[in-house]
Formats: structure tokens, C-alpha cells, sequence
């Protein structure tokens, strides 16, 4: 007669046992259930829900006044669509001109916030100074301040210096409101970085200068791609601010499309494909910067 040797447990089995399995509750079992292919055609449905407005501002722009009715009547009469609105809108001088003009207040605007942003941020974070903290609370006290609030006075000083309704105010304008939301951004993910590094490279002679470029420049993409999208994106899109200190030889896209509005009424062969071209840019460069910008929200999540 043989005997089997019978093995002991684990202790995570005897602890399981012990404790008993956790219960699982109503929300768990039917998330369990539903977690599969339906959720995913949920979320796809979702999606294309969300999308339907732009679909319908392209269709829109390819159609014009020619439709009786709605944007969605051309699948029934698809011969209707046509690149004419473009074709007449890219001749339009005017509409051409707004088009340089955003571009000539947008890429000064953020390139001059991230260059900015990024020394101050580096400074705040391993830099030590006279007022360090108490600049750096400044900063952020700035964040709860309307953009509304300096309108007036800003416009008197620009009047004063004589740069009222021109490019270099715009800028300038964008500059100095966007920077305490980067400065408060990048010291945040600058001071995320392992000061070892730092400390290696000042031992090894590198000037703070040298620490910025080298070091922190390369660690801190990520966040700077972030930040050079959201301001592209605000500065692009901006009605307000462009509306007040731009003059009309200068009024970038969106003034021009609002006075199109007050002028023509209902154009819509105008104002959807201007709109549309207005939409582009922005989208293109956000799925440029898309993996920088999915790794910048996400720093520090992990450890």
C-alpha cells in the first residue's frame, strides 16, 4: 500500500481561504459582461456622432449655395459636389492675406511662450535665487486673471507706444498671458527630473546653460510639445483678442470669417470653406505632436 504525500498549501491559499474572495458587486459583474464588443462599438458610435459636425462642415464647403436643402442631401445627389468654393475662395486676396496673418500671430506667439517658459521653468525648478517661491506664487496668482481685464489697459499702452493694431502687439499679448499657465506646467514636469542628472553634469563642468540644452531640454519634450499645442491652438482659434488689437489690414482668419458674416448674411459658400481651412491647420498639427503630446499629459502618472 502506498501512501501519496500530500503537498501543504501555499500560503496564499491558506490566506485566500482564511479571508474568504472578495464579493464582487452588481457594477463589477455587468462591466465584466459588457466589456467586450459592445463597448467598443458604443465608444466607435460615439466617435462618429462626435465627428458628424465637422463631416458636415467639409460637405458643407464642397457643396455651397447650390444645395436646396441640407448637407446630408448629397447622397442623394452627389454630382453637387464641387472644389469651386475653394477655388474661388483661395483667389479671394482678402481671405489670403487673414491666412498669413494667423499664421504670422500664431508661430511667433508660441515659440516665444515655450522659449520663455521653458528658461523661467528651469530656473524655478533648480535654480536658486533671491524671491524664488514668492515670484513663482506671483505666477501662479496671475493664472486666475481674465484675459478681459487688461483689454483696456493694455490697448492705451499699445496706443501710447504706437503698436496699436499690428502684428507685434497681438503677439505680445498672446506672450504675456500665456505664459504663467507654461511657466506653471514646465517647472512642474522640470522638477519631476532625477536631480543626479543634474548634479553629474555640474560636476562634469557643464554651465546651467549647457544643464538646460543638454539635459532638461531633451528630458522635458514631451511637456514642451504639450504646451506648444495647446498654445497653437488657443492663439490659432483666438476671436477675442484679435477682434480688439488687430487692425483690419492685419485680422487674422477668424476676424475675417466674422465680418463675412455681418456682411453677406447666410454665405455659406464663404464661410464654410473658410471655416474648414481654419479647421485644418490646427488638426494637422495636433496629430503631428500627437505621441509627444500623449506622453506630456501622461508624465507622472506612472512611477
Amino acid at each position: 500500500m502506498t501512501m501519496t504525500e500530500e503537498r501543504p498549501p501555499p500560503q496564499e491559499e491558506l490566506a485566500r481561504q482564511a479571508l474568504g474572495a472578495p464579493k464582487r458587486g452588481v457594477a463589477s459583474r455587468i462591466a465584466s459582461k459588457t466589456g467586450g464588443g459592445f463597448v467598443q462599438v458604443f465608444l466607435v458610435l460615439i466617435a462618429i456622432f462626435w465627428t458628424v459636425p465637422t463631416i458636415g462642415l467639409f460637405v458643407s464647403s464642397l457643396v455651397g449655395a447650390r444645395s436646396s436643402g441640407g448637407w446630408w442631401t448629397f447622397l442623394l445627389q452627389p454630382a453637387q459636389l464641387s472644389l469651386d468654393n475653394y477655388s474661388s475662395l483661395l483667389d479671394n486676396g482678402e481671405l489670403v492675406g487673414s491666412f498669413i496673418n494667423t499664421v504670422l500671430i500664431t508661430v511667433p506667439s508660441t515659440l516665444g511662450v515655450v522659449l520663455i517658459a521653458s528658461l523661467a521653468a528651469y530656473a524655478f525648478a533648480w535654480m536658486q535665487f533671491w524671491g524664488r517661491d514668492w515670484i513663482f506664487l506671483i505666477v501662479i496668482g496671475l493664472l486666475v486673471v481674465p484675459v478681459q481685464v487688461g483689454l483696456i489697459p493694455i490697448a492705451q499702452l499699445y496706443g501710447s507706444v504706437g503698436i496699436f493694431g499690428s502684428v507685434v502687439g497681438v503677439v505680445l499679448f498672446h506672450v504675456a498671458f500665456g505664459l504663467p499657465f507654461a511657466i506653471f506646467l514646465l517647472r512642474n514636469f522640470f522638477s519631476g527630473i532625477p536631480r543626479d542628472l543634474l548634479e553629474a553634469a555640474r560636476m562634469d563642468g557643464a554651465s546651467e546653460w549647457t544643464i538646460f540644452r543638454r539635459v532638461v531640454l531633451p528630458l522635458g519634450l514631451p511637456a514642451i510639445a504639450s504646451l506648444a499645442i495647446f498654445q497653437f491652438l488657443w492663439v490659432w482659434n483666438d476671436f477675442l483678442i484679435a477682434l480688439v488689437f488687430a487692425s483690419r489690414d492685419v485680422q487674422p482668419l477668424t476676424v475675417f470669417l466674422q465680418s463675412q458674416t455681418r456682411q453677406f448674411g447666410e454665405s455659406i459658400d464663404v464661410l464654410a470653406p473658410g471655416a474648414f481651412l481654419s479647421l485644418i491647420v490646427p488638426l494637422a498639427v495636433f496629430f503631428a505632436f500627437q505621441r509627444y503630446f500623449v506622453q506630456g499629459t501622461l508624465a507622472g502618472s506612472v512611477k
